[in-house]
């Protein structure tokens, strides 16, 4: 019972659009960046860092080795003094050996901690990149959402129009049996019908070519546009603050070349470790004693690099041309975005502008067509220019069409370059 209650609330207080299973531009966005294949690489990314984690782990454990070594010395060690009856043979000029080695790290300088570090930095940017080049999908989306809009409501005035048309063509009928209108202006009429029919089966075929993509990109069905929510006009932006993810990306670039100098200092930093020696040789650490004998030695070693010192001055000076490439990169991003954002605003302007005074043009329209119907009644204006008053009209309210969807547009653009 209680489920069943908890059922009734979720389903009263849940909204409509999800209810009839309409979509808002943000739920299509989403819905194409968990769609599209390139997704897929975010696991991939991941475990590739796993895997590179697990290998730079390894470095702490105990590394085993296998050498063999055979040789033939041009002389050998000698006692320098010779002893009456007494046969001391000397060290065999060919000589073998061969040798299993353990070695344990103490410390490495940092260098697998600072590995590990690399491993996550570079995970982290091309994840970002990944984001990034998912964001791009967001204007795509945008482009047939608004797309589909726009034809849905040329559609309803274009039905607006084929009624209209249809009013015409039976007054002129009438007029054409009372004497005032021939059959060629019963023509004209009949054929801006033919152009109405014409644009709407043009309009049709494109808003089914738009659905059909924003189907096969969000991976659900979207038949026409009664699934779309259109967004309101007063959706303007609440901050123009740039949060783009590629400024994230500049931002993991910057961390990583941060890594990268730590792992060129440990880079020259000495390392202590422990080994063990166990060998088979001829000779051996006797090498008084020509026979193969076995021995083993055990001790700490310090090894320390110097050869990398040689290159640490240039490849310090690459890090930070690489840093500085970021930073104008940066700034080049920063540049554009900023020049976006103001060809955004001033198409919001204008259109907003535009629409200011689109009812009354539409007034004032209308009153024209309705004078042209009255003059041709009266004989006073052929039907041929009253269908050029209605054909205006028409265009008058398309372009009032076109400009709110426009305007909608416009906002959801500058939504797209702020990330806002």
């Amino acid at each position: 019972m209680k489920k069943v209650i908890q059922t009734v609330i979720a389903i009263l207080f849940c909204p409509l659009s999800v209810l009839y299973g309409q979509l808002t531009i943000e739920k299509c966005q989403q819905l194409a960046q968990e769609n599209y294949p390139l997704v897929k690489q975010y696991g991939l990314i991941e475990k590739s860092k796993e895997y590179s984690l697990s290998n730079a782990n390894k470095g702490y454990l105990p590394q085993l080795s296998l050498s063999g070594k055979i040789s033939y010395q041009s002389d050998v060690t000698e006692l320098p003094i010779k002893i009456p009856n007494v046969d001391i043979d000397g060290m065999r000029k060919d000589q073998y050996q061969a040798v299993l080695e353990l070695n344990q790290t103490i410390w490495d300088g940092g260098a697998i901690k600072t590995q590990k570090r690399m491993v996550r930095a570079g995970a982290e940017v091309d994840a970002t990149k990944l984001e990034v080049d998912l964001y791009q999908i967001n204007d795509r989306i945008n482009q047939l959402f608004f797309g589909i809009l726009l034809m849905d409501a040329q559609l309803k005035q274009n039905n607006l129009l084929q009624d209209e048309l249809q009013r015409s063509y039976h007054q002129v009928a009438a007029y054409v049996e009372n004497g005032i209108a021939n059959q060629a202006d019963l023509d004209a009429v009949k054929v801006e019908q033919l152009n109405a029919i014409q644009r709407k089966n043009e309009m049709e075929v494109t808003q089914k070519a738009y659905c059909e993509m924003l189907s096969a990109m969000i991976g659900t069905k979207v038949d026409n546009s009664q699934q779309l929510v259109k967004p309101k006009e007063d959706a303007l932006l609440s901050s123009y603050e740039i949060k783009r993810p590629e400024l994230n990306l500049f931002e993991k670039q910057d961390a990583q070349l941060d890594i990268q100098k730590q792992m060129l200092q440990a880079k020259n930093m000495p390392k202590f470790g422990l080994f063990v020696q166990g060998a088979y040789a001829n000779p051996g650490l006797n090498m008084l004693k020509n026979e193969f004998t076995p021995y083993y030695i055990a001790g700490v070693r310090l090894s320390w690099n110097f050869g990398n010192l040689y290159t640490k001055k240039t490849e310090s000076k690459q890090i930070e041309i690489n840093r500085n490439s970021i930073n104008v990169q940066r700034e080049t991003f920063l540049f554009n975005t900023n020049l976006e954002m103001t060809q955004n605003n001033n198409e919001i302007e204008k259109l907003t502008r535009l629409m200011k005074d689109d009812n009354e043009i539409i007034k004032l329209r209308t009153n024209i067509r309705n004078s042209a119907e009255a003059k041709v009644a009266n004989g006073t204006l052929t039907v041929i220019e009253m269908l050029r008053e209605v054909t205006a009209e028409d265009q008058a309210k398309q372009n009032k069409a076109l400009h709110e969807v426009q305007l909608l547009m416009a906002i959801y653009n500058l939504k797209n370059t702020t990330n806002n």
